[in-house]
């Protein structure tokens, strides 16, 4: 089986190249390609990541490419996780939206569709590759973010191979089986709702509910995600909030919070990256990776406990080591191999993915695509049926949902006024007026990527 990552030379390639190594000899996986376009960070990132491999899982081929067509001939899957523009890019959108005085999270906030309107044009060439060289029933997962408008567009373009996946769900499960010191794999979840914008209806430990008594745990509000909200909150909405939620519900705060800071997140990231970047140049990764994974381990540390600090003012205190030989807890990558691991086995299990609505949740579109609990089997991903969900969460589902399918209609078109409606009507927008000038200066931003619209 051949696995191949679009966009390996990113900082979190190792993850990804742990994450693979450790289950590729499980789930046939004998080629591994890591492609980039950036030459440079491919031979930092990228080597690491292959260092990484080849101590876990020597017998793995692994290559380094920048060539596309090389990375998707014969892939039987695909992940994509790809930044057009850089980081810089990222702190642009971000800094057009708040200088605005609205959130400009790259996911959630503003700056989300002006990342969309250069990644998909990227993604969908992609796409005709993997259409014309990749194995027949190949799949693609989408990392890319903005996950939701991203998975939105490919699919109305018809790019029904395609997934998106997020750890964030994933990941806030495996808080809670730490927190109840349960075994990994045991904590089940039922989600509904879009990526970074999502309901848990239902959590299991051992198949035991612990819904309710978790809403209720003090310990929970220190020690996971749920360190973004108050109780009274979780008791009102009766369920587990996807982290990113903070955005919608503390919005205020979230740009007081930014505003105060001394760089938003992707300033923070940008800095990070580009002094970490500096001093891995000048080591010879190949001779010597100890002391390239210990310069790694100090600037990856610095963001990784800045995570989402700027916005809430809460900081993790952990301290962050990348062990290569610990059990991996799966990150995105996990996401991607456990659909494999599903298929592979011929019987059904569940994951939480990106995939259209179907009759999931009432009062959305067959078309529209949601980030549920799906049944997988050997004919793809079939979503849990949530049938009429909380009356106020799918209010803003519905608001969130129809500003996705502007966006993806605006990015498909071109057209400027269906991208003004879009972020008109998106929550953390909500201005004619201020969509008029974000999208003014975000068509200004991406004419070099997305070229002119009408």
């Amino acid at each position: 089986m051949k696995l191949s990552v679009i966009g390996g030379g990113g900082v979190r390639s190792m993850f990804l190249a742990k994450s693979i190594a450790q289950k590729a000899e499980q789930l046939g996986i004998s080629r591994l390609v890591f492609m980039d376009n950036d030459t440079e960070k491919l031979n930092i990132y990228g080597k690491m990541a292959k260092k990484v491999s080849e101590l876990l899982c020597p017998d793995l081929e692994f290559i380094l490419t920048t060539n596309a067509e090389e990375a998707i001939t014969d892939a039987d899957y695909i992940i994509t996780t790809i930044r057009v523009g850089g980081d810089e890019m990222r702190v642009r959108d971000e800094r057009i939206a708040l200088n605005l005085g609205l959130l400009g999270q790259e996911t959630t906030g503003a700056a989300g569709l002006s990342f969309a309107m250069r990644s998909v044009s990227k993604l969908a060439e992609y796409c005709e590759l993997v259409k014309k060289y990749a194995k027949p029933n190949c799949k693609v997962f989408n990392f890319t973010n903005p996950a939701g408008v991203v998975s939105q567009t490919l699919r109305d373009m018809g790019y029904d191979f395609t997934y998106g996946i997020c750890d964030a769900p994933s990941g806030m499960l495996r808080t809670f089986e730490k927190l109840y010191g349960a075994e990994e794999g045991s904590a089940k979840g039922e989600v509904y709702g879009l990526n970074h914008l999502s309901y848990f209806s239902s959590i299991k430990i051992n198949g035991k509910e612990i819904m309710d008594e978790l809403i209720e745990n003090d310990r929970a509000y220190e020690e996971t995600d749920m360190r973004y909200f108050e109780k009274k909150l979780l008791k009102e909405r009766g369920c587990v909030l996807n982290e990113y939620l903070y955005y919608f519900y503390y919005r205020e705060k979230a740009i007081e919070n930014i505003i105060k800071a001394d760089k938003t997140r992707g300033e923070q990231i940008c800095a990070i990256n580009r002094q970490m970047t500096k001093a891995l140049k000048k080591i010879d990764i190949d001779k010597d990776f100890d002391k390239a994974l210990e310069i790694f381990e100090y600037w990856y540390g610095l963001r990784e406990n800045n995570y989402m600090a700027s916005e809430t003012g809460v900081k993790r205190t952990q301290p962050w080591h990348f062990d290569i030989y610990q059990k991996d807890s799966g990150g995105y990558a996990g996401v991607a191999l456990n659909f494999i691991e599903i298929i592979n086995s011929k019987k059904e299990g569940s994951m939480i993915l990106c995939v259209p609505n179907g009759n999931a949740i009432n009062g959305l579109k067959e078309s529209d695509v949601v980030e549920v609990t799906c049944d997988i089997t050997k004919d793809g991903a079939k979503p849990h049926h949530f049938g009429d969900v909380d009356e106020e969460n799918l209010e803003l589902i519905r608001r969130v949902k129809i500003y996705e399918r502007l966006a993806s209609q605006a990015i498909r078109e071109k057209s400027k006024q269906k991208a003004v409606e879009a972020l008109t009507l998106h929550p953390l927008v909500n201005s004619y007026s201020l969509a008029c000038q974000l999208i003014d200066k975000y068509l200004e931003l991406n004419k070099e990527y997305t070229g002119e619209w009408k």
